[in-house]
């Protein structure tokens, strides 16, 4: 972990030290109790989208739905996996696109740590939302894209009661929090493996948001081009991205 950790600080140093016109403010890496993390953010009044199927299927990368944006005068200006998804892509639980229910909200208790209630729902509307997923199906808000996943990691302040301080269940994994007035979205993703705790902690004690939910472990993602990051892997299911005019 080590090594690990020492790479990402020298990445971080390497960032400062280009010139800083060639890099927005929206990607920034961070330590938290010795463990390195990316940071994300995106304001309401930004163009933060759910990708999950074009006119050619299901996108799947980064690059992708890169190519999609280009045919609007946009890209992405980062974007990471946005929830759970089955074998063949399909959102687990509620995905909504564009103000239209894709796949429907589950509210029962399951398996794995999509199943371990609460779990949540993050919305993006006139404002952006973490809600858990029982609270969103009696009343949900209005939503252009939603993505349901979990566990919850932090609700109206505290963590998530089944949460375990000392888990040796660690992995790189990502999430997202929302602040206070829901006018910020905070997406992080770990770039060392972590435990739900302290990647929870993470959310309430530094970054103060009173609700955040997990999206997903083993095979989180991250693009940032001004972090010089497009993370490869497996094909991907729900993708979260801010789109931003096209250099």
């Amino acid at each position: 972990m080590t090594g690990t950790r020492e790479m990402w600080r020298v990445i971080a140093f390497l960032t400062v030290l280009l010139p800083q016109a060639v890099f927005a403010a929206s990607c920034r890496d961070t330590e938290f109790e010795d463990v390195s993390l990316t940071v994300c953010e995106a304001q309401q009044d930004e163009d933060l989208r759910l990708f999950h199927t074009g006119p050619n299927g299901i996108y799947g990368s980064f690059g992708a739905v890169d190519d999609a944006l280009a045919e609007e005068g946009k890209q992405l200006g980062f974007a990471m996996n946005a929830g759970m998804y089955h074998a063949d892509r399909a959102p687990v639980g509620l995905f909504v696109d564009k103000g239209r229910e894709v796949a429907r909200i589950v509210t029962r208790e399951g398996p794995g740590n999509f199943g371990l209630l609460p779990n949540g729902v993050f919305c993006i509307g006139r404002s952006f939302a973490v809600v858990e997923s029982r609270t969103f199906a009696a009343s949900a808000p209005a939503c252009n894209w939603a993505t349901q996943s979990g566990p919850m990691l932090v609700i109206d302040g505290k963590l998530h009661p089944r949460l375990i301080p000392d888990s040796d269940s660690e992995y790189i994994r990502n999430g997202v929090g929302v602040s206070a007035d829901g006018t910020t979205a905070l997406f992080v993703l770990s770039n060392e493996r972590v435990n739900f705790h302290r990647f929870a902690r993470f959310f309430r004690d530094v970054l103060q948001t009173p609700n955040a939910l997990y999206f997903d472990g083993k095979i989180s993602r991250l693009y940032a081009p001004e972090l010089g990051r497009d993370d490869l892997g497996f094909p991907m299911g729900p993708i979260v991205g801010l789109a931003v005019p096209r250099e």
